[in-house]
């Protein structure tokens, strides 16, 4: 792709418009391109375009890290093999859609066919709720996870103060629990794994 000619070279204050165009243009992305994309920023890939998340928040990251070290503590304690991933190793939700968990656990099985930028499958799927758009983790991604097939989907949601944890029955999302303060989130497929919601309000500001 070459530069316009009308366009003037990036001035100092402006986005990089002369790097910009060294990637294809939105729509026009294969996957292969986005698998070979190299950024610390989460970037998620849905039919040819590009859609970049916005930089997590010190306390979005605090939440995470404490799901993800509860739930990594409880499979290790457990013996219960697999592993357990922070964002943002990819999940393949069909041929075309890819997302970044926030935190992701995958059995022995799933994970020994895993490839190593992204999984078709995986146990559990977690997202830390983002303010700017609560819609995309409680909504859009609802559905995908379950077009997926994945079997649990855990909403953690500092603002309202909830875990939201949702079984797949039938190929749709159903509630296994909705937890808020005082009381302990509960796992559907794995028996046992109990998390304290105030605990997890706990972390950031």
């Amino acid at each position: 792709m070459t530069r316009a000619a009308n366009r003037p070279v990036s001035r100092p204050g402006e986005p990089t418009w002369e790097i910009a165009e060294l990637f294809p243009e939105q729509g026009g992305w294969t996957e292969e391109q986005y698998l070979a994309l190299k950024t610390r920023r989460l970037v998620e890939y849905d039919d040819g375009m590009i859609e970049v998340l916005p930089l997590p928040t010190k306390t979005h990251q605090l939440l995470l890290v404490f799901v993800f070290e509860a739930l990594k503590s409880f499979v290790s304690a457990r013996g219960l093999g697999g592993v357990v991933l922070p964002a943002p190793y990819r999940v393949r939700i069909r041929p075309g859609k890819y997302r970044e968990p926030d935190v992701i656990y995958m059995t022995a099985e799933q994970d020994a066919g895993a490839g190593e930028d992204f999984t078709d499958t995986a146990e559990i799927v977690v997202e830390v709720v983002s303010p700017d758009d609560p819609e995309r983790d409680y909504s859009r991604k609802r559905r995908e996870y379950a077009s997926a097939a994945i079997p649990e989907y855990w909403i953690v949601d500092k603002q309202q103060r909830e875990v939201l944890v949702l079984r797949l029955e039938n190929g749709h999302y159903v509630e296994h629990g909705r937890f808020g303060p005082g009381q302990r989130a509960t796992s559907h497929r794995l028996q046992g794994l109990e998390i304290a919601v105030d605990d997890v309000m706990a972390q950031g500001t």
